[in-house]
């Protein structure tokens, strides 16, 4: 086991899975979010999860008892002082990350790994707001993390070739395959993949098929497990536009251009499944 004290700073569903998934490695997890209510629903998550694959006889009672055993909550950031990595999760916003890692400079070792689990932002703009900007990668888990396989480590100019390695042997003692990218926007996935959601709002946008039909199209044409709107709205549309958003200001590239539906429905609070209502509609 490469770290033992792991701390996941974040209220959302890639914190649960990441503290579920790390807390199965046999470290002892700590999750910071700013309210107790966020770190309850954390807890809860990752209870929920663990109780599914119990009854899917994929884990035994006693090892997800033991898995949630380890896993304890925070609302303050020096609870993370004793940790040996630290994984961030919170929101797609370079502004709020950066701060984040300042503060988290200040609590943190110097051996301590910070990881940010961005999918999209600049690590070593993220990695420099630090006094060891060469113990700073990215591992970006997908969602849902238990079930997910693939890990993308990101490594910014900044990373040491230690740090890389220790990220690497955690990833793979959670069982995921770690793949190392350059810290480039939209690392590997969501370059190829979010053109293809974008497109897709354009499709719609210009009338060529409705969203059922364009999301039938690819699950039967191209074998994809879900079409393009079910994917945007799991994701989360906000998120989606924040990763289009970051893509377009690095290349510059009318493919990551947002299209005008997707920032109005963002706009109008249609977020897809967290707020009920997006390319589908998931609550009366």
């Amino acid at each position: 086991m490469t770290f033992r004290n792991i701390g996941v700073v974040g209220s959302g569903v890639m914190s649960s899975g990441v503290a579920e998934v790390a807390a199965a490695t046999g470290a002892t997890v700590i999750v910071r979010s700013r309210s107790a209510a966020n770190a309850d629903a954390v807890v809860a998550a990752v209870e929920r999860s663990l109780a599914k694959q119990v009854e899917k006889e994929k884990r035994s009672a006693d090892d997800a008892a033991a898995i949630r055993h380890r896993i304890s909550v925070t609302t303050s950031l020096d609870d993370l002082a004793n940790c040996d990595l630290v994984i961030e999760t919170v929101v797609e916003d370079l502004e709020v990350k950066m701060e984040l890692f300042r503060a988290l400079d200040g609590v943190v070792g110097p051996t301590t790994v910070i990881a940010t689990c961005t999918s999209t932002l600049p690590i070593i703009d993220l990695a420099m707001q630090t006094s060891h900007p060469e113990r700073v990668c990215g591992v970006h888990f997908f969602n849902p993390v238990p079930a997910m396989t693939l890990v993308e480590v990101v490594r910014p100019l900044s990373a040491s070739d230690e740090t890389i390695t220790l990220v690497t042997e955690f990833v793979l003692s959670c069982n995921k395959e770690p793949i190392e990218v350059k810290d480039r926007a939209g690392f590997i996935v969501n370059a190829l993949l979010f053109p293809y959601l974008n497109n897709a709002v354009r499709l719609l946008e210009g009338g060529v098929a409705t969203t059922e039909g364009i999301d039938a199209a690819m699950k039967g044409g191209c074998g994809f497990p879900m079409g393009p709107f079910a994917l945007l709205d799991l994701v989360g549309l906000d998120t989606s536009l924040a990763i289009l958003d970051a893509l377009y200001a690095e290349y510059a590239d009318a493919n990551y251009a947002p299209t005008p539906l997707l920032r109005r429905m963002v706009s109008a609070g249609m977020l897809g499944r967290k707020s009920g209502a997006g390319f589908y509609q998931y609550r009366t």
